[in-house]
């Protein structure tokens, strides 16, 4: 929390740890608008440039933007200055490597001894070397998604869009894109001043004034972003929030359309992506939670999409990482050439519902909990890589630890609510039992 726990000494001895990680190379910077990331990035730019490292600072923009120019400028990583679907007081950073991906396990362990070990490269000030501040990153995003999926077809009536950027880093280059792609859009909280008009993260309970925006307006379809526009949810011409999972689900169906190939999603996205992927002989592996795994896994098996049920979607010809702005893209390219309202896609989908629960339980007694989950439900199908998901009759749930609080999350999905929500009633009066016991 900035003015408590994150402080400019804090942030500028990870940056350092940062550039000697990176071996003194060309980093690039960018923020999104929250009021304390003008702070913070002086903070990080001072750190990169003791340890010798080259700064480009791309200003303000989405995540998924400072990982592209990663790649496009052959830099040696990246920084992001966000806290993303978290409160207004809150900051972090988002560490990047060579290849615009988050650093995986193995790096940010690297990472974190260098920091801890306070040894890091420094250079005397002849050898300090220069911020570059370099306009048009956004403009580039958007060039590339048009490169690769063009603008929208032709249809009889231009598609309407109402979006809402949560006055986050969206707001620079979400209208700008949708614009691009030749639809008609209705932008509302697009005033990257950091403030918080609804809460950021874009769930259903959070997006009532993109909901009436859309009844108001008669729009086709209503997007939402989080802070830092990796995120994306969807809501329907009738002004409902489908669920975040159904913006991969979407996205996924426009690309194995037009090439098939492995899909990859993290365990706990819903079932309908493995029916879709199965109309066209698609193989869909799952990975551990975290945009970082799925990455991992996409490498893996060179799939041709993929991303996480909270609203990411990955789409690697474009950008290998969670990308709001290719999902709009790509789920308006679905609707512009299906002919068909988002209703209407969905009705095509078999029906699945997903519920969410979480708990408090100590870290050191997750272990214990997810053994027990083991023993009572050993006699179904189950996945162990993250957590502990068990497949039964009716759907399947997960319950794992958090990695950032000393909580037990809980997701199950089935053919109705009333069945999802008995299977986490369910599991979570087992858990709440064990950890009384």
């Amino acid at each position: 929390m900035i003015g408590d726990s994150l402080t400019p000494a804090l942030l500028t001895r990870f940056a350092q740890a940062f550039g000697t990680h990176t071996g003194a190379g060309t980093i690039v910077i960018g923020r999104d608008p929250r009021t304390s990331g003008e702070m913070v990035k002086h903070a990080v730019i001072a750190g990169v440039l003791s340890s010798g490292s080259r700064v480009i600072d791309i200003g303000m923009c989405p995540v998924p933007t400072v990982q592209l120019q990663v790649r496009q400028r052959h830099a040696h990583g990246g920084i992001a200055i966000t806290a993303s679907h978290n409160p207004a007081e809150w900051n972090a950073l988002k560490f990047i490597g060579p290849a615009g991906l988050f650093l995986d396990a193995g790096q940010a362990r690297e990472l974190l001894d260098i920091y801890h070990q306070g040894e890091y490269t420094k250079v005397s000030g002849s050898e300090i070397r220069t911020v570059d501040e370099v306009d048009g990153a956004t403009d580039a995003h958007i060039k590339a998604i048009l490169d690769a999926l063009g603008p929208l077809p032709q249809t009889q009536k231009q598609l309407r869009v109402v979006l809402d950027s949560c006055n986050g880093a969206g707001s620079i280059v979400g209208p700008k894109l949708l614009e691009a792609l030749d639809a008609e859009v209705i932008a509302i909280n697009v005033t990257p001043d950091g403030s918080f008009p609804r809460p950021a993260e874009p769930v259903a309970e959070n997006l009532g004034a993109l909901c009436d925006a859309v009844r108001k307006h008669g729009a086709d379809i209503g997007f939402a972003q989080d802070m830092d526009a990796d995120r994306l949810a969807i809501v329907s011409e009738k002004g409902d929030p489908i669920g975040e999972d159904y913006t991969l689900v979407l996205a996924a169906l426009y690309v194995l359309q037009r090439e098939r190939g492995p899909v990859v999603a993290n365990l706990s996205t819903t079932s309908a992506l493995d029916d879709i992927a199965q109309q066209f002989g698609c193989p869909v592996y799952r990975t551990k939670i975290g945009e970082v795994n799925v990455t991992d896994g996409m490498r893996q098996h060179s799939a041709v999409v993929g991303g996480e049920g909270n609203g990411g979607v990955i789409y690697p010809r474009i950008n290998f990482g969670r990308d709001s702005l290719v999902g709009m893209a790509l789920v308006l390219h679905l609707l512009a050439e299906s002919g068909k309202s988002v209703s209407e896609l969905l009705e095509t989908f078999p029906n699945y519902s997903i519920v969410k629960e979480k708990m408090e339980c100590s870290s050191q007694r997750i272990p214990g909990v997810l053994r027990m989950l083991r023993q009572e439900y050993g006699e179904f199908p189950i996945d162990v890589s993250d957590g502990v998901k068990v497949m039964t009759p009716d759907g399947w749930f997960l319950v794992r630890g958090s990695n950032t609080e000393p909580i037990i999350r809980i997701v199950a999905e089935a053919r109705s609510e009333e069945k999802a929500r008995k299977l986490v009633s369910d599991v979570y009066e087992q858990v709440t039992r064990w950890v009384a016991a």
